[in-house]
């Protein structure tokens, strides 16, 4: 039976057999110290050539980096060791012998790195960004389960444009176009009208010409959609949803921040509530500080940074322009020109990880946003019978899971969050 390194501290002094690859090792004439992984953790074993049998010390010297081997020893107590043992091997056995491995201790550019990012995922930190990434979505996935939303699959073909023309990946379906999906929003709202709590995860796609640290050109969103819920209902229902991921991550993911050497102060800090500023006292505060805006601008990622490094924590900033803000988003009844939409802007520069708002429940309205940002009305006619019949006040939000995970990690760019990152350059491995 094989057992796994992460259980190995409950088998001190067992003779026990594990499965897994050659990370490192260290040989004199006498010992061979292998560092060995199997994708639960690390653990080194101890070779003692006076102890060995002959098979087993040519058979740890001849083990090169990333060989599969399965590994057999006792169990003992170390206090040196992270994971507090190590293991007396008594037996080696190479599964497959590995070829040189291209990826050293050496510094490798990035575009190398990338390049083989097949090989590069069993490296000790990519391992730790992937484990919290496994962790932050079931944790969105466990807080909405739990609050009573019924997760609902969007399509990824859609006939709709959800968030501009500009940034849409057409394809031909049987003679007719259609699109890789950019949101799963649009059919959250239908899903909303017969469930009430919906949300949906999966992939979303934008042909973005953007070279920034922040974009990929397929990433995963999770999208919760509540009905006869207005765009204040719809910031607590974030700020909840913020601080219960946030604090499940640092609960559960303790190992892997200190691989990744994150500093936790500013994930601790959204226990206390997020700053709420409009749109407007945000441009007053950007001004204030140098930046070149005039109000109607949207914001770049430098405004971002900034608004951010204000509060120290996450802030909301509600009530953009229309005009910058998707057709969909219901204009404040008090004052046209603005949205009941918001953004929540995670600290340390990594700017904006929820989109969100109020959605436009009046039909006239609705059809003649569709005319004005010069869309077909063909394709939305179903959109538009969620108007037609029983229309409600209703509001959801989209996180993207790569700028979450990067803030979370505090890495400097989104392509490490994603197991295979596609952008403008890169469709490969």
């Amino acid at each position: 039976m094989t057992t796994l390194i992460k259980d190995l501290p409950s088998h001190i002094g067992e003779e026990i057999s594990i499965a897994g690859w050659m990370y490192n090792r260290r040989s004199s004439k006498k010992l061979h110290f292998l560092q060995l992984r199997d994708g639960s953790g690390t653990v080194q074993g101890v070779v003692v050539k006076s102890e060995a049998n002959e098979e087993t010390w040519s058979a740890a010297g001849e083990a090169t980096m990333e060989s599969s081997v399965r590994i057999g020893g006792e169990v003992r107590k170390d206090e040196r060791s992270p994971t507090g043992v190590e293991l007396a091997v008594t037996s080696v056995e190479i599964l497959a012998l590995a070829q040189e491995y291209p990826i050293s201790k050496k510094e490798h550019g990035i575009d190398f790195l990338l390049d083989n990012r097949h090989l590069w995922l069993r490296s000790r930190k990519q391992c730790a960004v992937l484990r919290v990434r496994a962790r932050l979505i079931k944790a969105c996935r466990d807080f909405l389960d739990d609050a009573g939303f019924t997760l609902v699959d969007a399509p990824i073909f859609t006939p709709n444009a959800c968030e501009g023309t500009t940034s849409l990946f057409e394809t031909d379906y049987f003679g007719s176009k259609a699109y890789l999906t950019q949101s799963g929003q649009l059919y959250m709202e239908a899903a909303a009208m017969a469930l009430g709590r919906v949300y949906c995860f999966g992939p979303t796609f934008r042909a973005e010409k953007s070279k920034t640290r922040r974009h990929l050109t397929e990433f995963w969103m999770i999208e919760p959609e509540v009905a006869f819920n207005d765009w204040k209902d719809n910031m607590d229902l974030q700020e909840r949803f913020m601080r219960a991921i946030v604090g499940r991550v640092l609960e559960e993911c303790a190992e892997d921040l200190k691989v990744l050497e994150r500093d936790l102060a500013p994930l601790e800090a959204i226990s206390s509530p997020f700053p709420r500023i409009t749109y407007t006292d945000a441009v007053a505060t950007l001004k204030e500080k140098g930046q070149e805006i005039e109000w109607g601008d949207d914001f770049g990622a430098e405004h971002e940074t900034v608004l951010s490094e204000v509060h120290g924590k996450p802030v909301f900033v509600h009530h953009y322009p229309a005009k910058v803000k998707a057709f969909y988003m219901k204009p404040d009844p008090d004052n046209e020109e603005l949205a009941l939409c918001n953004d929540l802007l995670a600290p340390e520069g990594y700017g904006e990880i929820i989109g969100a708002g109020q959605r436009m429940d009046d039909l006239d309205m609705l059809l003649a946003k569709i005319e004005e940002h010069g869309l077909p009305i063909e394709p939305f006619q179903w959109f538009l019978d969620l108007r037609r019949y029983g229309t409600v006040p209703h509001s959801g939000f989209g996180m993207g899971i790569e700028r979450a995970v990067a803030w979370v990690c505090g890495l400097k760019h989104v392509r490490e969050c994603i197991p295979f990152p596609r952008t403008m350059y890169r469709n490969t491995p």
